[in-house]
């Protein structure tokens, strides 16, 4: 234990308090965490000393950062079964202009590869830089963490746009992985042992199966004493990054491998919390602080090819990110693929263990380490900048949801008139009279039928809610199968008489249908104005209604109530969580697909119901 050590920590905690209190909040913290590595080591201040211990514990960072990034990976965006299944979701599909975020991304990253290695060729053949393969290798990679961060930022990881360059980034960090290992190995001269890294993956496997039913079991014997899940992942991440080395391959591949079979295995948040506290919390920012240390900046600036290189390699890493502007702005704005395009040619956790491999088997000097180093750092710092300026809202994204009333009565009318400003209404009735009486109040459809299939031809199902108003149940009920087989989300149909609903009930919930009876809904407010007076001040007022709201932003989950943003502005009554009733005080931790009851102004809901409903993995 040094003195370098405690300044380097101390740094780690100051860097981010730091960021914090200056109000930055578009740099990336493992820019900043380098830069003040600089400043306390070679290129300033001279005051922290890297020995055997300060570059284990960084050796460990960078293991646990690749093992985190390939921890990130969501593979349900690979799945062929993420198909749509409904004739609805099919025909949605079809409307979307064959647009898959796989083949995007697919299409993307090879025009990333193609320009990479073009770019590569050019510094060869001017002399600027000879190591064709390195160069190529450095050129690919992009920074799937900053991506990540600014994608949760600006809450897009769930839309189209926000999956295709996640998935960008994915591949910009496989991809350039790979070719690391069996650049590494060739270099070194142990192109002969290369077939032996299929020995890391089978090893991943056997351990992915061994461990498969491990957090089921897990959960039913944890405690805080033994931490077992973390226990199993040190096991794992220290298996793999041995077995790699074993092989002649790179600690960083075991580690990435490993973090991919621990994400396969489907731990809790928690585990998830918990190995992210030790290394964004510890580890990792001795790693990128060390690095700064390490950088001799007086040094690299009066060399007059590093001061050429610099900005040469920076336009090298933007560049061979340009073409992806041309594949994302078939679907997307324009504005939107320029910011994906310079986003993802943000670049720096793989290019500093690319530079470290590349370093131990000599394939780059110091000097060109450092120039490839600072144009990473500053691809950090514009790429995230211009994404934030550059990025709008995508027409997708500010859609109303759809809702459909079938049956155009005082029930349906009155709900659909109260609806009309925050969502996307439409009536039909097949009825002449009811299309008389109330077409000069909303907008209502005339049918001549109300056949399934004469629905689903004039796109009637085409909806995210269907209501059922009709007082024929029978009517109500053959709708409501229909819709829910064609592949409509939420039906909710009207059943006039409790004998009938008690009849349809398994039905019905097998089906996944909503029903309800106006006469049980009378008698139910009438019961709530007897024993709660105030409820006919909430159910009549004009400001404020009942609201519910289901947490899907990840954001909010483990937030406590009295911290939620929004908190002035609402009040929570009752929280369900998985059907059972919550009663919520201020320090209750929200938990994610939580349904929430509030009371709040109309004004203000549709605002705070996107927030907590949008989805952000």
């Amino acid at each position: 234990m040094n003195l370098s050590l405690i300044i380097v920590t101390f740094a780690a905690l100051a860097t981010p308090l730091l960021l914090a209190r200056l109000k930055i909040s578009t740099l990336p913290t493992a820019v900043a965490e380098i830069a003040v590595g600089i400043i306390l080591g070679k290129s300033l201040l001279n005051i922290v000393k890297t020995g055997v211990f300060l570059n284990f514990l960084a050796t460990l960072g960078v293991i646990l950062l690749i093992f985190l990034s390939g921890m990130e990976i969501d593979f349900s965006l690979f799945k062929k079964g993420n198909q749509p299944q409904t004739p609805l979701a099919k025909k949605q599909a079809a409307q979307a202009n064959n647009y898959s975020p796989l083949k995007l991304a697919i299409q993307a990253y090879g025009a990333v590869i193609i320009s990479a290695i073009g770019l590569a060729l050019l510094f060869k053949w001017s002399g600027l830089y000879q190591n064709f393969w390195l160069a190529a290798i450095l050129f690919a990679t992009i920074a799937l963490g900053v991506v990540i961060a600014a994608l949760k930022e600006k809450e897009l990881l769930n839309n189209r746009f926000g999956q295709t360059l996640l998935l960008i980034a994915v591949l910009g960090e496989v991809i350039p992985m790979l070719a690391l290992t069996a650049f590494a190995s060739i270099y070194a001269g142990h192109a002969q042992h290369l077939w032996l890294i299929l020995l890391l993956f089978i090893a991943a496997a056997f351990l992915f199966r061994r461990f498969q039913a491990f957090f089921d079991f897990f959960q039913k014997i944890n405690k805080a004493t033994t931490q077992l899940d973390i226990r199993m992942a040190f096991f794992i991440i220290l298996t793999l990054v041995l077995l790699a080395e074993e092989v002649g391959a790179e600690n960083i591949l075991g580690a990435f491998v490993a973090g991919i079979v621990i994400k396969l295995l489907e731990p809790e948040e928690s585990t998830r919390e918990k190995l992210d506290a030790i290394g964004y919390g510890f580890l990792i920012p001795i790693f990128f602080i060390t690095t700064g240390v390490k950088l001799d900046l007086p040094a690299l600036l009066h060399d007059r090819q590093v001061l050429i290189l610099i900005p040469l390699f920076f336009l090298a890493f933007i560049f061979s990110k340009a073409l992806i502007f041309f594949v994302l702005r078939r679907f997307f704005k324009q504005a939107n693929a320029l910011a994906g395009s310079l986003l993802s040619a943000t670049t720096i956790t793989l290019v500093l263990a690319v530079l470290q491999v590349a370093e131990e088997v000599h394939a780059i000097s110091t000097r060109q380490a450092g120039a490839f180093l600072i144009a990473a750092i500053l691809t950090c710092l514009v790429g995230p900048l211009i994404f934030n300026k550059l990025f709008v809202t995508e027409a997708e994204d500010t859609k109303k949801i759809q809702v459909h009333f079938i049956g155009a009565n005082l029930l349906t009318v009155s709900a659909a008139k109260q609806l009309d400003h925050w969502y996307n209404i439409h009536l039909y009735t097949d009825r002449e009279d009811n299309y008389q009486t109330y077409n000069s109040e909303i907008k209502v459809t005339l049918l001549p039928q109300l056949t399934a299939d004469f629905l689903i031809k004039h796109e009637v199902f085409d909806t995210d809610i269907l209501v059922l108003g009709y007082a024929d149940y029978q009517l109500n009920y053959q709708l409501a199968l229909a819709a829910k087989k064609y592949g409509v989300q939420r039906v909710i149909t009207r059943f006039e008489s409790r004998d009938i609903m008690n009849d349809l009930d398994a039905k019905l919930s097998v089906a996944g249908i909503e029903y309800f009876n106006p006469t049980d809904v009378n008698v139910s407010i009438l019961r709530s104005l007897i024993e709660s007076p105030s409820t006919l001040e909430i159910l009549t007022a004009n400001k404020s209604r009942i609201f519910e709201v289901i947490v899907h932003n990840r954001r909010f989950v483990r937030k406590q109530i009295k911290d939620l943003p929004f908190i002035d502005q609402v009040t929570i009554s009752q929280i369900f969580r998985n059907h059972q009733p919550i009663s919520p005080h201020g320090n209750t931790r929200l938990e994610l697909n939580d349904h929430i009851i509030f009371t709040g102004k109309s004004t203000d809901v549709p605002a705070i119901r996107a927030e907590i409903e949008k989805m952000n993995e």
